[in-house]
């Protein structure tokens, strides 16, 4: 009897951890019905490509990513954000430049990418193969994982083309958004990173419809969501919280310690006239203010967010006013980027363009001026305890991330003496010393509570 040759899928993923969600997902079926995932371009018998679209710059590596599996393997199916994307004719972008990929969808499309694989890479059936870990496949280190509770957007700024990409928000049912967390948790998943496009926004679809988890009956909103996830004793990270009143209602389960003291929250800009030309979400909401009484509330709370400088129509005198605000509110973390026309965008359309060079110097100066903050805030921990998350172990000692720190985004921590720490192990160490970026530590001892 011959030996059944199963069919190999290669896969690249590209994009923001919401996409890479989706990857998992599709990940997971593939390996759900049996089909191995193939590591090379050489080894796959098709490969799949999940791409981004936001950017220009993510445009073009989208479509290098196309053109490089079809010189090597030939046979690609395309998903992710760039599918969804049309031209000035309103072609779709793909097909435009690569004609020869087998197909094309869009983001959060897991079964029209499962029909195009079906059609072209038939699964033999194998009952021995048809087998994955109840946590699915994952493209994040064991001891982490994103979980997404929404997908889409109800917001429509005037810089984004996110929602003409992945829809309107849709809130994905509690016990579905339990279940997951739970079997991560059980596979050995010590931190789940909360992700979507409006993270603040869960459950408003559906008027933050009750759901049962376990028998006991949860509303679908953050606040309930949050203090769910805090009963599994692991590190629950909240990214893409817009600053909505309703976040207040959080800031006590930080403070309590049942969920990290972090909130990303994307302001992008504070002149009141630059986020109404941006169409920024809570953008009359008194963000200083906020801050100072979530801090209040929570001292150790670490806040991260992003800006955007030369927005069209920006003044001098708003990009200092942008500058005043990052002096008031002393943000732990930030990034900024130069504004960047995306085909589709409403605010190509604006008036008053700022020229390339202006709005370069812009965020060269932003994060000059950023970094004296973050510095000065990593400087205060010296001489502190703190509990870390180890990523990495070698022989040069351990790598670790804070609670103020989030995977790829944030600083680390730095352990010389740490060599004999296991990698998804929580430990108390001591800050020894800080650079702009990362904090240096030396061991204490395990710590049995994750939440310290």
């Amino acid at each position: 009897m011959s030996k059944i040759e199963t069919p190999r899928v290669g896969f690249v993923s590209l994009g923001c951890p919401k996409a890479a969600s989706d990857a998992e997902n599709i990940l997971t079926r593939l390996r759900s019905e049996g089909y191995d995932i193939s590591a090379s371009y050489e080894g796959a018998d098709l490969v799949v490509v999940n791409t981004c679209g936001f950017i220009d710059a993510a445009v073009e590596e989208s479509l290098d990513a196309i053109g490089e599996a079809l010189k090597e393997n030939g046979k690609v199916i395309v998903t992710g954000c760039l599918g969804a994307k049309k031209d000035a004719a309103g072609q779709g972008i793909v097909q435009s430049v690569h004609p020869k990929v087998l197909a094309v969808t869009g983001p959060h499309a897991t079964e029209e990418v499962m029909d195009a694989v079906h059609f072209h890479l038939p699964k033999p059936h194998d009952p021995f193969t048809d087998l994955v870990p109840p946590q699915g496949v994952r493209l994040t280190p064991d001891h982490f994982a994103y979980l997404k509770i929404s997908e889409g957007c109800n917001h429509r700024c005037t810089f984004c083309i996110i929602p003409s990409l992945r829809g309107d928000l849709v809130s994905r049912p509690i016990h579905d958004v339990m279940r997951e967390a739970e079997s991560l948790v059980d596979a050995g998943v010590k931190e789940l990173l909360v992700i979507s496009q409006d993270t603040s926004a869960y459950g408003v679809d559906v008027k933050y419809r009750t759901g049962f988890v376990n028998g006991k009956p949860v509303k679908t909103k953050l606040y309930d969501l949050c203090n769910a996830l805090s009963e599994l004793d692991v590190w629950v990270r909240l990214h893409y919280v817009y600053p909505y009143p309703s976040v207040d209602d959080v800031i006590p389960l930080m403070a309590e310690g049942k969920i990290l003291p972090y909130l990303d929250v994307p302001f992008q800009h504070a002149s009141p006239r630059i986020l109404k030309l941006m169409k920024r979400p809570a953008s009359s909401e008194n963000n200083l203010a906020r801050i100072k009484r979530w801090r209040e509330i929570c001292p150790e709370l670490t806040i991260r967010s992003t800006f955007i400088a030369g927005f069209p129509g920006e003044t001098e005198d708003e990009f200092n006013e942008l500058l005043d605000f990052l002096g008031e509110a002393q943000l732990d973390r930030v990034g900024c980027f130069a504004y960047s026309p995306v085909e589709g965008a409403t605010a190509n359309a604006l008036p008053d363009a700022v020229p390339d060079e202006v709005r370069e110097d812009r965020k060269h100066r932003l994060m000059e001026f950023q970094e004296d903050i973050s510095t000065r805030r990593l400087e205060a921990k010296i001489g502190k305890e703190i509990v870390v998350l180890v990523d990495d172990v070698d022989d040069e000692g351990a790598i670790a991330r804070s609670e103020g720190d989030a995977p790829e985004i944030d600083g680390l921590v730095m352990i010389p003496d740490g060599q004999e720490m296991e990698v998804g192990g929580f430990y108390r160490v001591r800050v020894t010393d800080c650079d702009v970026h990362d904090l240096y530590a030396e061991p204490v001892y395990a710590d049995e509570a994750p939440q310290a």
